[in-house]
Order: structure tokens, then C-alpha cells, then sequence
């Protein structure tokens, strides 16, 4: 069955770096988009960035754009978020996804499969 784990999570202070990985099994890892969502206590669930499965386009979405960077692995099933110049506000429960075929990148219902999330903590 289709499984992602994220893994890379942890507490660091502001403007420290963190790197998130996601392993995908249980599917044809190159065949699908990919993308990291967060959500923090209280809030809905949050687009981060996004990485198409062709020609490895890029998305952001503007309070990542600069600091985070989205990049996959096919070889290794493996989709990574490096997380620079952290923030307080950056601190949430992160997720991978797989997107579907069609809609846009920063929809969350456009994703069918989810990690279970791992947790960034950042301390001012």
C-alpha cells in the first residue's frame, strides 16, 4: 500500500536550519508530484511548497520562497524540504503528499496520500 513517511523534524532556534525527508513506497514514486504541507495548532492546514514529477518545476508559497527549497530523489523514493533561516512562525506539524493529476499545487484536496507528519519546533 502507498506509505510516506516524513522524517528530519525537531526544535531549533531562529534562523537555524532543518531538512525534512519523505519516503514514499507502495507507488510508482516518479509517476506523481509531490508537495509538503504544515499545520500548527489551531490553523488550517497550510501549502509550503511542491515539486512536478517531469521537469522538477518548483512552488512556494511567499513566507517559504528564499528560505525553503523543495527537491526529489526518484532513485531513492525520497522527496526533501532543506528549511533555511528558520522562524518562529515556521514551527508546525509538516506533511508530504502526493498530488493528483490535475489542480493546483497549493490545494491541499488536490493531494491523495499523506505522511503522518513530523513536528519542527523553532525558538526565538
Amino acid at each position: 500500500q502507498v506509505q510516506l513517511v516524513e522524517s528530519g523534524g525537531g526544535s531549533v532556534q531562529a534562523g537555524g536550519s532543518l531538512r525534512l525527508s519523505c519516503a514514499a513506497s507502495g507507488f510508482t514514486f516518479s509517476n506523481y508530484a509531490m508537495g509538503w504541507f504544515r499545520q500548527a495548532p489551531g490553523k488550517e492546514r497550510e501549502f509550503v511548497a511542491a515539486i512536478n514529477r517531469i521537469t522538477d518545476s518548483t512552488y512556494y508559497t511567499d513566507s517559504t520562497k528564499g528560505r525553503f527549497t523543495v527537491s526529489r530523489d526518484n532513485a531513492k523514493n525520497t522527496v526533501y524540504l532543506q528549511m533555511n533561516s528558520l522562524k518562529p512562525e515556521d514551527t508546525a506539524v509538516y506533511y508530504c503528499a502526493t498530488k493528483d493529476s490535475t489542480g493546483s499545487y497549493s490545494n491541499p484536496r488536490n493531494y491523495v496520500n499523506w505522511g503522518q507528519g513530523t513536528q519542527v519546533t523553532v525558538s526565538s
